[in-house]
């Protein structure tokens, strides 16, 4: 499987956390994990669960109701729990965006992990982030309009300033919560499993 989050990592961690029939799981994407995966719909976790049966990582039983549709119960097989781990602890890649989903959703099942792993997770995350503020924040945005039909070059420059300073508003508060939760992880306030090491040292608390 790709490095890259796809639905069945999500619902691998919600299936490991309890074993789910698939209106379950809709259920799951439509409230809890609402800001995980943008309007998921039936039809993709069902066949995701077919394609995740057919390659190991799933098994189902059936719980027979009378008078209404039997009901099929997921569970994660050895194989699948593998594969959730390999991804949920494996290398972590930032997207271009911060506000994509894939940090959200290793965050979301952190309980899957030692407080090494999520240290290095956020620790990639608060670094990438700095390196983007400080590369990015204070470029040359000047654009040389030449449209073709009417265009009002003052509106755009105003919306653009104006989107500029709310994406670096947004950027910075994200980054002072990544930095937030850093500490309070290295404080222990977050877990009883203790750090045995802490890699690395801590970064500057302070935004770029």
């Amino acid at each position: 499987m790709e490095s890259a989050m796809k639905l069945e990592h999500i619902l691998l961690g919600v299936l490991l956390e309890h074993p789910s029939t698939g209106y379950d799981l809709k259920k799951y994407l439509d409230t809890h994990g609402r800001f995980l995966r943008s309007n998921t719909q039936m039809s993709q976790v069902y066949r995701s669960l077919g394609t995740m049966e057919k390659q190991g990582w799933v098994t189902h039983d059936v719980e027979p109701r009378p008078g209404a549709q039997d009901a099929k119960t997921y569970r994660v097989t050895e194989e699948g729990a593998t594969v959730f781990l390999d991804w949920l602890t494996g290398p972590y890649h930032p997207p271009t965006r911060f506000q994509d989903p894939e940090l959200a959703v290793r965050l979301t099942f952190a309980g899957f992990m030692s407080a090494e792993q999520l240290l290095r997770i956020l620790d990639t995350e608060i670094q990438t982030r700095q390196d983007e503020i400080a590369r990015y924040r204070h470029r040359d945005r000047r654009q040389q309009w030449a449209a073709t039909i009417p265009f009002d070059t003052e509106l755009a420059d105003a919306l653009g300033e104006r989107l500029h300073q709310l994406g670096a508003a947004a950027i910075d508060t994200h980054m002072a919560a990544m930095i937030e939760l850093r500490r309070d992880l290295l404080d222990g306030k977050l877990s009883s499993r203790s750090l045995t090491a802490i890699p690395g040292e801590i970064l500057p608390e302070r935004l770029s």
